[in-house]
């Protein structure tokens, strides 16, 4: 144990109900799930996004994020599995990237099925979705999964609880703390330097991905619960190498800074266009002919 540490003896199981353990973190993902959502109706009702189409959204990023973030989990983990495959079906173990990944691609056939732009409503949802994930990690940090590796820096966890996920008595790096104060740095950077001054549409997004990436690649090298499996590379740093790939190119060349007083005419167009295409989306789910404009 390092000689000045910080002690974790908060129990992960928040209660039980009979046999069924209710743990601090499968709460605090709830709480993160919640709050996308109503950040999304709230901000998204400044941009014309209807509350009709955030309800109709939600199940499928929702659900897609819970399969997708188990399935790269399971990948990640082949050698366990294989020998107990009937432990692929459970929420025991589950993936930030996976996570994103998913919910990416539940909104972005959503919108395909709708017929609606995708790029507005990722615009609006990515800096609520960076703060659900500091939520989320609050969680990582009570149960003790995503834990560094050992160390002897004065910051460094301890955990004590038997019920942790984390090696017990054993000094850690705070490999949660990091992510968590990262993705507030990452919040910070979308919320109040680059909203509203990034085009073309999808242009937050792609920063959102690359700004979290950069962060997650140096912060797994800490990590001491993944295992390398190409290189000295763990699995979500070569995902974060795959979204770097695709963002950092797109935002050099076709992101542009603009500023809100300089050109007016463009954020107006932009809110037009999102307008029009939920708008339609809703009059569909309603039944009626859709009013684009």
């Amino acid at each position: 144990m390092a000689l000045m540490s910080i002690v974790i003896g908060i129990d992960p199981v928040a209660f039980t109900i009979g046999s069924l353990s209710i743990r601090w973190y499968g709460i605090l993902v709830v709480l993160a799930v919640l709050f996308i959502c109503l950040w999304v109706w709230q901000v998204g009702k400044r941009a014309g996004i209807t509350s009709n189409f955030i309800l109709s959204a939600a199940p499928w990023a929702i659900v897609s994020a819970i399969v997708v973030s188990r399935l790269i989990h399971v990948v990640d983990r082949l050698d366990i599995y294989m020998s107990d495959p009937r432990a692929i079906i459970g929420f025991q173990g589950m993936t930030i990237f996976g996570a994103i990944l998913g919910a990416i691609l539940g909104a972005w056939i959503y919108c395909r099925v709708r017929r609606v732009p995708f790029a507005p409503l990722v615009d609006v949802a990515v800096p609520g979705v960076i703060l659900a994930q500091a939520i989320g990690r609050v969680g990582c940090n009570i149960n003790g999964c995503c834990y560094g590796q050992p160390t002897s820096l004065p910051w460094a966890y301890v955990y004590m609880n038997p019920n942790t996920a984390a090696p017990l008595g054993v000094a850690v790096h705070p490999t949660q703390l990091y992510e968590l104060l990262w993705d507030i740095t990452v919040f910070a950077l979308l919320f109040w330097v680059f909203r509203g001054h990034l085009r073309p549409k999808g242009s937050l997004f792609a920063m959102y991905l690359a700004l979290y990436s950069i962060g997650a690649f140096g912060i797994r090298f800490l990590r001491g619960d993944t295992h390398p499996i190409f290189g000295g590379i763990h699995e979500g740093q070569i995902i974060a190498l795959c979204m770097l790939a695709i963002t950092v190119p797109f935002l050099i060349w076709k992101t542009r800074w603009v500023s809100k007083q300089v050109e007016p005419n463009a954020e107006s167009q932009d809110l037009n266009n999102t307008t029009g295409g939920f708008s339609a989306e809703a009059s569909m789910s309603n039944g009626s002919e859709p009013k684009l404009g």
